[in-house]
């Protein structure tokens, strides 16, 4: 019933010949994009095969041979489509992929999904270089939210930014509920709100107790404790030796926590920007929640956004996910000083720096004098929360 936006992006690539891999955030209605996509394809016409890796039949199959996969799919000249689920589970999906890839580009498309980018580094032996496309998918961004809720016609405004004063209290509403709760599909749809913690509490048990287990993480209960430190530390440099300190375990081991939450979409980190290494900090990186609910879970704080003593770093953070939707993990950094000078986000590519801002009236643009004259090619602008049309 519902499409992803991500679903287009998606169909642009089923022409060319290679790879399409999808990498996904737990929970976030997986088998229903790969049906809609399916769906897609079969109704222009393409001849497609879905192949679901949970099942240890198939499993088997590919893993004695990549070849045994016309035990499962017919064996033809005409191009195939064929979406393999849980491609994760193969001993050695890289080496099949490749096999496949090199053998058949023309007569098989491969569309297969992975459920944790934790697994790219762990099972790959091959980088695929050229023979892949890559597409992150995670929780819902507002507009999707929007949808999600029955609310398409909110869109237009949004596209607009022009927002009638009549609909502008319950798309505030909207927006509110969006930042603190609702990034997960099922629980958009539920409309009774005690159920809707339930299914929170769910989907916590189900995708991180499960990226725990298949992670190997031995202190369980210490990794709990580091995602809670790490929900009070949104835009903090993340100072992985002052965490060792605080909970008591050593520091390649934090390391190696923070590297399985990555991987899983639980948290990112995004790296420094500077010319200068004297006096511009090279090292530390500054942390961000893939989806707020998760760090205000461990906050334990669901207080309305208006309430919320902590609002400017909720909206940097939900700033960060939305300039997801337009750039890559890597190219989002940040520009900070010995001093403390700072700007928030830095897009090198395309010379931009953002300050993000709840209040408007407390950007002071004298205050970005040293990154402007050091860096006088970027433009600078702010983000705020009076202001933006819902970012």
């Amino acid at each position: 019933m519902f499409n992803r936006l991500i679903e287009k992006e998606i169909i642009k690539y089923v022409d060319n010949d290679k790879i399409l891999l999808l990498l996904w955030a737990r929970q976030i209605w997986k088998t229903s994009i790969i049906k809609n996509l399916k769906s897609k394809f079969d109704s222009e016409w393409l001849f497609t095969n879905y192949i679901n890796l949970e099942n240890p039949d198939f499993l088997n199959l590919l893993n004695e041979h990549p070849e045994n996969i016309f035990k499962i799919v017919w064996k033809s000249d005409i191009k195939k489509y064929i979406f393999i689920d849980e491609i994760q589970y193969l001993k050695d999906p890289s080496n099949f992929l490749k096999y496949i890839f090199d053998e058949y580009k023309w007569n098989i498309k491969l569309i297969v999904s992975w459920s944790s980018d934790f697994y790219i580094d762990k099972n790959f032996k091959d980088s695929l270089a050229g023979r892949k496309k890559i597409f992150y998918i995670n929780t819902l961004n507002f507009e999707e939210f929007l949808i999600f809720k029955w609310k398409q016609h909110f869109i237009k405004y949004l596209n607009d930014k022009s927002i009638p004063l009549i609909e502008k209290n319950d798309l505030d509403n909207y927006y509110n509920e969006y930042i603190i709760y609702w990034w997960y599909p099922d629980v958009v749809l539920e409309d009774d709100f005690e159920e809707k913690r339930n299914l929170l509490e769910e989907i916590w048990l189900s995708y991180i107790k499960k990226d725990i287990l298949e992670a190997g993480v031995e202190y369980e209960e210490k990794y709990y404790f580091i995602l809670k430190i790490l929900s009070s530390q949104i835009w903090s440099l993340l100072n992985l030796n002052e965490i060792s300190n605080t909970i008591n375990l050593n520091a390649i081991t934090v390391e190696k926590y923070i590297y399985i939450m990555k991987k899983s979409f639980h948290i990112a980190t995004i790296s420094p920007f500077y010319n200068n290494i004297r006096k511009e900090l090279t090292k530390m990186q500054k942390i961000y929640f893939y989806d707020l609910w998760l760090r205000n879970y461990f906050l334990n704080n669901f207080e309305a956004f208006d309430y919320r003593i902590d609002k400017w770093s909720l909206f940097e953070n939900l700033v960060f996910k939305n300039l997801l939707n337009t750039y890559k993990i890597t190219d989002l950094k940040f520009w900070r000083t010995q001093n403390k000078n700072e700007v928030d986000f830095i897009i090198e590519k395309d010379k931009k720096a953002y300050e993000v801002k709840v209040q408007k009236d407390k950007f002071d643009i004298k205050k970005y004098k040293l990154f402007l004259e050091n860096y006088p090619e970027f433009t600078l602008d702010v983000i705020d929360f009076e202001t933006s049309i819902y970012i």
